[in-house]
């Protein structure tokens, strides 16, 4: 029995470490995103707002042919007004069969991390509720706030997706 649960401690730390995130930011930091979750990479455009839903969800568009709800992150996460350039992307994201846009301020590049440049994320009074924190990955001097985009997306404030099974 001790091998089992040793095997799972082992299985869980893998399921982090040594993944590929993409690296996107929102004002002056930097996140990262299980790569795995990300359908697609797109300019921002024009969408079409949906009356009486929260300021974060910018509306829906039509992406072939599946409307999806557009959430901006610097809205979400109070991260000043935001604005919309050239280098304004929207993430699309699959997440529980669901398809969700997440529009962030540039996207940088896709990174591997081990589990020794994972690190614990410390409970400090920052924009993104720390439930939603992988950790933080430290690359050289660089280092990104790793989000649980699955738990994030399927949270009650966010009423986009039903909550992930377990």
């Amino acid at each position: 029995m001790q091998n089992n649960v040793t095997a799972l401690a082992d299985h869980s730390d893998r399921d982090i470490a040594g993944r590929e995130f993409l690296a996107f930011t929102l004002g002056k930091e930097e996140y990262g995103i299980d790569i795995l979750k990300v359908q697609e990479i797109r300019g921002y455009e024009t969408v079409t707002r949906i009356a009486n839903s929260p300021d974060f969800i910018k509306g829906v568009v039509n992406l072939r042919g599946i409307i999806v709800p557009i959430v901006d992150m610097r809205i979400k996460f109070n991260l000043g007004e935001p604005t919309y350039d050239q280098f304004t992307v929207v993430i699309i994201l699959n997440i529980g069969g669901r398809v969700v846009g997440m529009v962030v301020d540039s996207v940088s590049d896709v990174t591997t991390l081990l589990p020794e440049q994972i690190k614990p994320a410390p409970e400090m009074g920052t924009a993104l509720n720390t439930d939603y924190l992988i950790g933080l990955g430290t690359i050289e001097q660089r280092m990104l706030i790793l989000v649980n985009i699955d738990q994030l997306m399927s949270s009650a404030e966010m009423g986009l997706i039903e909550a992930l099974a377990a």
